[in-house]
């Protein structure tokens, strides 16, 4: 338990970075410092997050922004299928608990060897985090006149950078490989010539593309 609580409050900590950086871009993107802290409570997805105010800051519509954000979120309704043992039942409870249903607290639920301890480990974790990527935010949003613009820090470059690392591991399988590569060269060849923010909805083309490799390798196989 001791060592779950540990793990729980570094990974809330280094989560508690990216909060700071969504703070400061959410605010040069044009977002109040109530707006910034108000999404962070209330969406708790950094990804989506970051998707949206990347889309606003770069001239993106509020639509766009938005869709972006919910077609990343939507990985968030699989994670909860795949740990729905370990959410509790009453409905105000799971309703809590779907707040907190994030890559990190997926991740250390389903690491641990027994039901008991992916529960502990999946409410520490995501309440850690939780709370690191507010106060990150709030931190963020405050600071962000002092700290500048975002791209002489290069804090425009951190949550992409991070993302790209947590997607090379996947890169070994040949539908995940056909995937990303398609979803990026759809998305390179659109970016010129469609609304900003439309580009990454197109992108998400990529995704059935890989799913249709999959099928045909398993069919040749």
């Amino acid at each position: 338990m001791g060592q779950v609580i540990r793990n729980s409050i570094v990974l809330g900590l280094a989560v508690g970075i990216f909060g700071l950086t969504f703070g400061v871009l959410a605010v040069a993107s044009g977002l109040t410092l109530a707006q910034a802290l108000a999404m962070s409570l209330l969406t708790f997805t950094g990804a989506s997050q970051f998707a949206f105010v990347g889309l606003l800051g770069a001239g993106g519509g509020v639509t766009a922004a938005l869709l972006s954000a919910l077609l990343l979120a939507a990985r968030n309704g699989l994670y909860a299928a795949s740990i729905a043992t370990v959410l509790p039942r009453g409905l105000f409870k799971k309703a809590l608990s779907a707040q907190l249903v994030i890559d990190e607290s997926t991740a250390m639920a389903t690491a641990q060897k027994n039901p008991e301890a992916s529960k502990r480990a999946f409410w520490a974790t995501g309440l850690a985090i939780y709370f690191f990527w507010s106060l990150g935010t709030l931190l963020g949003a405050l600071c962000g006149d002092l700290i500048g613009s975002p791209d002489v820090w290069g804090l425009d470059a951190a949550f992409p950078a991070g993302f790209v690392a947590l997607l090379v591991p996947h890169l070994r399988n040949h539908s995940a490989l056909v995937a990303a590569l398609s979803g990026a060269a759809i998305t390179i060849i659109a970016v010129p010539i469609i609304p900003i923010g439309v580009p990454v909805l197109l992108g998400a083309l990529g995704a059935v593309l890989g799913y249709w490799h999959g099928q045909s390798w398993r069919v040749v196989s």
